[in-house]
């Protein structure tokens, strides 16, 4: 466990980087029986729990929420909690305090806040490790390199849970990532915005709005988009004939290949293979 001395943190949050974002606390709790924490008037900064192991609860104002492992929790800074190990299974976490200019929009981007607090993690491994790069560094000394380099580790895991982000509950699917998952194992195909919405269970204009909340655009884009991510990486790394990659990426036509090629990367993919890259 690591916490920032108050003077420190005051001045690190008026440099330009560590502004941003900055840990203020950071500690591994393993198989914490007995562990809890209970703040009426909440955290200055924004907490965040990740769960490798055991079982936990959180006491919000919209309820109480359960945590399980291969999950975070997020806490909003300023919201009334109170949370603990569960008697029978106590947790292990990872966790850390962190604020900044920055920090708001990231709690945002995991669309985490006192409604929905509990995220499932896509890949916990990966966040843990981040975790343990924080801790390392700030147990390392309290230069301002290392609060650098705590803070860029923070914002890459607030980022990949924010990526990354599943439903709260293992028992329930996500619709938009099961249609995301099928788009990304059937590039070659058009699949209609009709034919996803049911395969999601949701009314088109519905799963629409969904899917251009969750990805940052429309469903034909991102089809388009996994498509031509896929012909960059064959015209980078093949001699294949442009025709031939372009069947193979869904497009019967290479002129109309070309012009969507055209129109997302201003320029042909014959001039994209011949610019120097790397």
């Amino acid at each position: 466990m690591r916490v920032l001395p108050r003077p420190l943190l005051t001045h690190a949050l008026k440099q330009p980087t560590t502004s941003h974002i900055l840990v203020t606390d950071v500690g591994f709790f393993p198989h914490a029986a007995f562990h809890g924490r209970w703040r009426t008037s909440g955290a200055p900064q924004h907490i965040v729990i990740v769960c490798s192991g055991g079982r936990g609860i959180c006491r919000l104002p919209s309820g109480t929420h359960a945590v399980r492992a291969g999950q975070a929790l997020v806490i909003p800074a300023g919201t009334a909690h109170q949370y603990e190990a569960d008697q029978d299974d106590p947790w292990t976490i990872w966790w850390m305090h962190v604020t900044g200019s920055a920090v708001p929009e990231l709690v945002e981007t995991m669309t985490a806040g006192v409604d929905g607090p509990v995220l499932t993690l896509g890949d916990p491994p990966r966040i843990v490790a981040l975790f343990e790069t924080i801790i390392r560094r700030m147990e390392h000394d309290e230069t301002m390199s290392s609060l650098i380099a705590a803070a860029g580790a923070a914002w890459h895991a607030l980022a990949l849970i924010g990526a990354d982000r599943r439903a709260t509950s293992p028992d329930r699917v996500d619709p938009v990532e099961v249609t995301l998952e099928f788009l990304r194992a059937n590039v070659s195909e058009r699949v209609s915005v009709p034919e996803l919405a049911a395969m999601a269970r949701l009314s088109q204009s519905h799963y629409a709005a969904l899917f251009r909340k969750r990805v940052g655009y429309g469903v034909l884009e991102y089809q388009t988009r996994l498509r031509m991510g896929i012909a960059r990486e064959l015209l980078d790394t093949t001699d294949r004939p442009i025709v031939s990659i372009a069947q193979q990426v869904g497009y019967a036509d290479p002129l109309y290949f070309s012009r969507q090629f055209r129109k997302l990367h201003s320029m042909s993919p014959t001039d994209y293979r011949a610019h120097d890259r790397g």
